[in-house]
This record gives C-alpha cells, structure tokens and sequence, in this order.
C-alpha cells in the first residue's frame, strides 16, 4: 500500500470488503467514489473490486443482480441497497491484480483503490493529478481512447463537471482521434453530452469543437460557431449564444437542450439586408425540423422530443403584456409548457445584446405577474377549464368524433378572449352556430 490515508466509508461497504477478506479473497472499494472522498464530495455510489470470480461473489452474498456476468461484473443487494462487484480487469499480458486493474481504467484520478484496514493504493498518482486538478490518462491516451473513444467525451464531461483542466497530451490524443467516436452508440453519446450541458460549466462544451468532435457529433450546431449574427440583438455568433443562453437556464436536461439547439436553424436562414444587417426569417421553423433529426438521431424519448420542439417552435413568439394575449399565447402554447417558455424567452434574452436586457424582462415579469392572476382568479385557460365538457355535447345530440374536440376548440377560443363568458348557458348558446358553420 502506497500511502495510510484513511478515510470514513460506508458500514455496508465495509461489510462486504470483510466478507471478501474473510473469505480468502481480496476486495477493494474503487473508482470514482474514491475520486470523489477525495475532492469532498458524497459518493453517489461505492463500486467494489475483487479477485473473486462471479460465481464466487454469488455464493458470498445471498441477493445479486445479474448486469454483465460476461465482464465480471455483478450487482450484489446489502440491506436493500445495491453495490456493484466487478472482478479484477486484467490484459492478456498481465495477470490479474488490483494492480493490473487499475492500470487498465480511464483516468488516474478514477484509478484509485481503498481498503479500510491497508488504506489507498494508488499507482498511478491520481490524488496528485487531483490536487492539480488535472484529467490524465492512466498510461498513453492513444490506447485507452481507443479501447473505448467515449472516454474522449468522459474527459470533457469531467472537466465540464469538476473544472480540471484536461492534460496536453490527452487533449491532443482527443483531436487526433476524434472520428473514433463514430464507434460509440447514440444512447452512450447523449448520456454525456446531456451531463456537459447540465454542468456547472457549460462553456466547456466548447472544447468539443476545438477537439474537432462536435463535427461528427452535432454537426449541424458546429456550422453555428461560423454563423455570425450582424444584428442590433446580439453580439455573439449563433452558437455562443446559444450556449449562453443554455447557461441563464435551469440545469434541466429538457430546457438546455433546447436552448442548445433553439436557433439551429439560423445556419440555413440567414440573410443580409442592403444596411448589412442580418435576419433569420422562419428559423424557428427550420429549428423545429433539424432538431427533429438531432433528438431523434439520439433516441430521445417522445415525450422528451416533444417538449423540446414545441419550445423551440415557441421560443420566438411575441406575447404583448395583457391579459387577452397571455390567455391566447397559454391557449396556442399549452399550459404545460407556459411557464418552461417564459424561462426559455428570458434565458433567450440573456444571450443577446445586454443593452436591450432590462426591457425585454420587464415585459417578461409583467406577463409571468398577469399569468398567475389568470390562475388565481381562476379563469379559464384550458379545455378541461370550460364549463361544458364533451358529455355535454353528446347529450346535446352531437355523436362521438373528432367534431366534438373541434368544438370544444372553437370554445375555448372564445372564453379566452371573453373570460367572463365562461358559463353553461351562454357556452350551450353558441354551440349550434358553430355547428353550423362545420356542417353538423
């Protein structure tokens, strides 16, 4: 052992780690929960090595989780809390070892082991590279990002994550071989970006440009580093201001993908007028589209998609501060997402041009205040907020089908500009000129 560092760890991993010992193997607690002690950080989960085989560790521990047997590595269930067991990673040159293990993990600062009564084992000086705030690779970079090219984006992400500062040699290896990243699947890629993006360091999403893997990440958000926005508005070109925008916005997966990607479309709209000024008409458009194939293209949930794209569809909308046009604007946006936008438009304006900042949030504040006096007063901004519902159709003779959605529509449109309307009566009133004028 190099050093007797010691440190509180958990009783259930202390437990296991004797089990282990106790049993006549090795264990050891590894990887990034040591990293993370070490930087002061509550480790979300404790991983654990050993010289045990799977089938060992399954006749030590009463409850295990079956996760990649293949590669030695097993879930094991202690007072219902789950820990992951992988057995010693080893090459076919070395033979198996904690020592080996660890010579054949990511960074340094990840390629730490622990053992309660023995202390830290670390060989490849990673608490020193932690100390420097320094990402290094454990041995030559070119191997271990070609063993695995998304620890090019794991590099990135870290730095994103803990402000280290990414070795010279690592991020050279990083330019050279970045087209290797094409090897990795989309799931595996967004996990990281989304991690890059929620962040407390945004701005380093930039290194995926200078490394080159943005191009073949997001290639269309890389041509936005080159689209330079001559405009009143803005100061940055559209991909800085994207991300400065992404920056003024919750640390939410949903909201700063949107934000990353709201004017994508700015890349294949742009126009210069006889003044030299430039404009985007119908970016917004063309940024529902290409998102589209971005959030597909990395397997987003639809539900994620959705809520993205409609974001971006609306990101651009004007609504003047009065009640009419916020009951219209939450009427055309959804109720769901009213809210969620008025944080996309101000985050929007907080990555243009500082000095029109004060005006556009004022009028932001003024229809986030009549928004909620809307809702406290209680007046109608939904269909399920009408006060005639679609049973009331149908007992009114109207047969089941999409005409009932219809008119609940033409409804609703009309409570929103005539709150007060919003009674039975007056409602089942207008019902038979509307059906009039759909042929019903």
């Amino acid at each position: 052992m190099e050093n007797m560092i010691l440190f509180n760890i958990p009783e259930e991993v202390m437990y296991i780690i004797n089990k282990f010992n106790n049993s006549g193997y090795e264990a050891y607690a590894v990887g990034g929960c040591i990293r993370d002690v070490f930087l002061g950080v509550l480790p979300n989960d404790w991983d654990i090595t050993t010289n045990a085989k799977v089938e060992d560790i399954k006749h030590l521990f009463s409850t295990t989780i079956k996760t990649n047997t293949k590669h030695g590595t097993i879930i094991a269930v202690v007072n219902k809390n789950n820990y992951e067991i992988s057995t010693y990673k080893s090459s076919p040159t070395n033979v198996s070892s904690i020592t080996s293990d660890l010579g054949l993990r990511d960074f340094t600062m990840n390629a730490m082991a622990y053992h309660p009564q023995k202390g830290l084992l670390d060989p490849f000086l990673g608490l020193e590279d932690i100390k420097k705030s320094t990402i290094r690779t454990v041995g030559d970079p070119f191997h271990r990002l070609n063993e695995d090219p998304l620890r090019m984006l794991r590099a990135i992400r870290f730095s994103a994550e803990l402000g280290f500062e990414i070795d010279a040699f690592l991020l050279n290896s990083i330019k050279e071989n970045c087209t290797l990243i094409k090897r990795i699947s989309p799931e595996r890629i967004e996990n990281e970006i989304s991690k890059i993006l929620i962040s407390d360091r945004i701005e380093r999403f930039i290194i995926l440009r200078e490394t080159g893997l943005l191009a073949h990440i997001i290639p269309e958000f890389d041509l936005c580093f080159d689209v330079a926005q001559n405009h009143p508005y803005h100061i940055h070109n559209v991909a800085i201001h994207s991300l400065c925008a992404a920056a003024n916005i919750d640390k939410d997966r949903i909201l700063r993908w949107a934000m990353l990607l709201h004017d994508i479309g700015k890349s294949v709209t742009k126009t210069t007028d006889s003044k030299g000024i430039d404009h985007f008409y119908g970016h917004s458009f063309m940024s529902v589209g290409m998102a589209k194939n971005i959030l597909e293209r990395y397997h987003f949930s639809n539900a994620a998609k959705d809520r993205i794209l409609r974001l971006i569809k609306y990101h651009d909308r004007p609504t003047n501060p009065n009640y009419k046009a916020v009951r219209k604007a939450v009427g055309i946006t959804g109720i769901d997402l009213f809210l969620d936008l008025l944080k996309v438009q101000e985050a929007d304006k907080r990555g243009q041009n500082p000095v029109y900042l004060e005006k556009g949030l004022n009028v932001l504040g003024e229809i986030k205040k009549i928004y909620y006096d809307i809702k406290n007063k209680k007046q109608c901004l939904t269909i399920k907020d009408l006060a005639i519902n679609g049973h009331d159709l149908l007992s009114m003779g109207m047969k089941q089908g999409k005409e009932i959605g219809f008119i609940l529509n033409k409804l609703l449109n009309y409570v929103l500009k005539n709150p007060d309307h919003n009674k039975k009566e007056i409602l089942v009133g207008l019902v038979d000129d509307m059906k009039k004028s759909i042929g019903i």
